[in-house]
């Protein structure tokens, strides 16, 4: 299997050095003999060389174990390919990420074969038959009594194959007017749609999340931050507003990648459609599409729906990785500004004092993975000719995985930002302890008439006599501020506070306290439109 080949990898390197140190008779060698032999079993055949201007070429291979072996390939009268012969390319490729479309594959079986009893293409009864068969085994598989052969390859014939075993040769005439690749382009669109709901409920309650602490820090006073330097002074609310903006893009993202998937494929064939006088737009409502793919050889190819989920899914990782980034930094001794629960937190093995972020590593580390599936992806389709190609297999494991990291993602960084604790004080000692009111200062002289070119000159000089004064701005005197301007007059103190300095920032987007609950009250109006789309979205799976 793919683990096992990976490994070998890494045992190869420490082999050589084994060897290479003459540690011939220790027991690592040994062990890793005995990994080796046991591994190679089934490694054994012919391999011919080519000797060529002193290079060495493989000219060719021939193993009984080959998957691609003459035997294999070429049957006499009467023989048929056994899977059965293929079960570690399956294994690796197939059936364990197929598994995870059962319900979707089912579902859209009953649809598919209502519609040929209704369209008068089998018998009637034939169609009663396999709905019924169908649901029955939908129910064995979610109470775990049913039995996935490998040998069947994937989800659609071991569904298929123990249809026809219960209800007979009614169960083969399912397959009528259909391929396995419009089939699957069916089960993953509607996979799609629903774990799109899924998201976007888990992204909503985030959503909440945020706003909720946002609320409750409406008036916590924090540094803001421009190239990790402090830059001027926020509210603690007004930092998490800007991920729940983040995020609100995201769910518009979302939206966008239902309407990808929300097209019916089913009826498109192997490539060129059917002779057979089906009903597309009939299977469509049955399974709530809103539309169908006008072109059979573009329905079978697409995977667009898949690339723009894994677009939408880099971009919203990305976010929480910069939150992660911002977690990890806030949580260190040197900021101090958060402790999360210790239920998303670590010790070291070694250190007792150490309290460590390791879910917002996790996050901020898995993004990487989710750009993987992504760029690998478009890099499968970029080369493929129309229509189906095996390549496209490939688009289930990086789907798969980037669908559970993203749900995993959201639903422990809810948790975690509800149970993290701010430290207010910690916040506000360092907003008066630094000089991030510098541009306020200036601010103030230009009030007072002055060019805000020759007020940032007159400013930059201040900080420069306060840092070599070993002071901070506030703590310099009126007298002293005068030998840089006249303007400076006895109000300047005031302007200078932090608090003050937040609140008359009022313009639209602004940190000011009354401008935070403006946007609180926008911030209400989005979750409950996007409330409303998502119920939308349920309503037609």
């Amino acid at each position: 299997d793919r683990a096992t080949q990976s490994f070998k990898q890494q045992v190869s390197i420490r082999y050589s050095e084994l060897v290479y140190d003459g540690m011939w008779f220790s027991p690592l060698r040994e062990a890793l003999d005995a990994f080796v032999n046991e591994t190679q079993k089934t490694v054994t055949g012919t391999v011919r060389m080519k000797l060529y201007k002193g290079n060495i070429y493989s000219a060719g291979v021939k193993s009984p174990y080959s998957l691609y072996s003459q035997e294999y390939v070429t049957f006499g009268e009467d023989e048929v390919y056994n899977q059965a012969d293929a079960t570690g390319f399956i294994n690796l490729f197939g059936l364990d990420f197929d598994k995870r479309l059962y319900h979707e594959d089912i579902r859209g079986s009953i649809a598919h074969a209502g519609m040929l009893a209704k369209c008068g293409i089998i018998p009637a009864e034939d169609g009663e038959k396999i709905i019924a068969g169908l649901k029955d085994i939908l129910a064995d598989i979610e109470a775990g009594n049913f039995h996935f052969d490998v040998a069947l390859e994937d989800i659609h014939m071991n569904v298929e194959a123990r249809l026809t075993e219960r209800i007979g040769s009614a169960g083969a005439r399912l397959h009528t007017a259909r391929s396995r690749n419009d089939q699957v382009a069916l089960d993953m669109h509607m996979y799609m749609k629903r774990e799109v709901a899924e998201i976007a409920e888990l992204l909503l309650k985030f959503e909440e999340a945020l706003l909720t602490v946002a609320k409750k820090h409406e008036k916590t006073l924090m540094p803001g931050y421009t190239h990790l330097q402090r830059a001027q002074p926020i509210t603690f609310a007004h930092h998490m507003l800007a991920y729940f903006n983040m995020l609100q893009r995201d769910f518009r993202r979302l939206l966008g990648v239902w309407e990808g998937a929300d097209m019916m494929p089913l009826g498109a064939g192997a490539i060129a459609g059917t002779t057979f006088p089906i009903d597309r737009f009939m299977v469509a409502e049955e399974l709530n599409f809103g539309t169908v793919y006008p072109n059979s050889m573009d329905a079978v190819s697409d995977r667009d729906y898949i690339i723009e989920f894994l677009s939408f899914a880099s971009t919203l990782m990305m976010h929480m990785s910069r939150l992660s980034e911002e977690i990890c930094l806030w949580s260190s001794t040197e900021f101090g500004f958060v402790e999360l629960d210790d239920a998303f937190a670590t010790g070291s093995s070694m250190m007792p004092q150490k309290k460590n972020p390791d879910i917002s590593e996790l996050v901020r580390g898995k993004t990487g993975r989710v750009y993987g599936h992504l760029m690998a992806m478009l890099t499968t389709a970029k080369g493929l000719p129309l229509t189906y190609n095996k390549d496209l297999q490939e688009d289930k494991e990086g789907f798969f995985d980037a669908i559970d990291t993203v749900k995993f993602t959201l639903a422990v960084y809810r948790d975690m930002i509800l149970t993290m604790t701010v430290n207010v004080d910690k916040m506000a000692q360092a907003v008066s302890k630094d000089f991030s009111n510098a541009t306020d200062l200036a601010d103030y002289l230009v009030r007072k008439g002055l060019p805000f070119r020759q007020a940032h000159e007159v400013v930059g000089k201040c900080v420069a006599y306060a840092i070599h004064q070993g002071k901070f701005l506030p703590e310099i005197s009126l007298e002293e501020y005068k030998q840089f301007s006249e303007l400076f007059e006895s109000d300047l103190l005031v302007a200078l506070k932090p608090d003050h300095c937040v609140e008359a920032r009022k313009s639209y987007g602004g940190p000011a306290f009354s401008e935070n609950e403006k946007q609180f009250a926008i911030g209400d109006k989005v979750l409950a439109v996007q409330q409303a789309k998502l119920e939308k979205l349920q309503s037609k799976l």
